[in-house]
């Protein structure tokens, strides 16, 4: 009976152990598929900031979900992928931007994410040749659809007041 009581406690232990162990390997995978998210998002942002920078407008629309939202400040939204291409198109013929984001925060949970960043660098007015300072901070909503991120909805503001 001993020997029993014996075997049924190491045994106990031992299923404890596997399951803390299990526990954290999980852990661990979870947060390194996390990381993963996370590093296509910064993608998905660096393919944005280069379609602002070249004043591509079908590069920025295709960031997007199908019935995604863009919304610029004073500016009207750009809804659905045809909107949001007549948005950056009619912006990009009003200036051209030579900007760097700068990622403050990316949360991931499940299919959903948001980003929280800031932006600085120059704006060339096209009407009167003036370039200026340009510095903004943007919220970003990400959905991921047939595995892939895209912008749910983005919004910016100015960081610094109009001269």
């Amino acid at each position: 009976m001993t020997a029993f009581m014996l075997a049924a406690i190491v045994s106990r232990a031992q299923n404890e152990n596997k399951t803390e162990s299990d526990k954290t390997i999980q852990t661990e995978n979870k947060e390194i598929m996390h990381k993963e998210e996370k590093n296509k998002i910064e993608e998905l942002l660096s393919t944005y900031q280069k379609s602002l920078n070249t004043s591509d407008a079908k590069l920025a629309q295709s960031l997007y979900v199908k019935d995604g939202v863009f919304m610029p400040t004073e500016a009207p939204s750009g809804i659905g992928a045809e909107g949001i291409l007549k948005s950056y198109e009619f912006v990009f013929s009003q200036i051209q931007l030579n900007i760097e984001f700068f990622i403050e925060e990316i949360e991931v949970e499940g299919n959903m994410a948001f980003a929280v960043t800031s932006s600085k660098g120059t704006v060339k007015i096209h009407a009167n040749g003036i370039e200026a300072p340009e510095a903004n901070r943007e919220l970003f909503v990400f959905e991921k659809v047939d595995g892939e991120w895209k912008i749910a909805r983005y919004m910016f503001n100015k960081t610094e007041p109009k001269g």
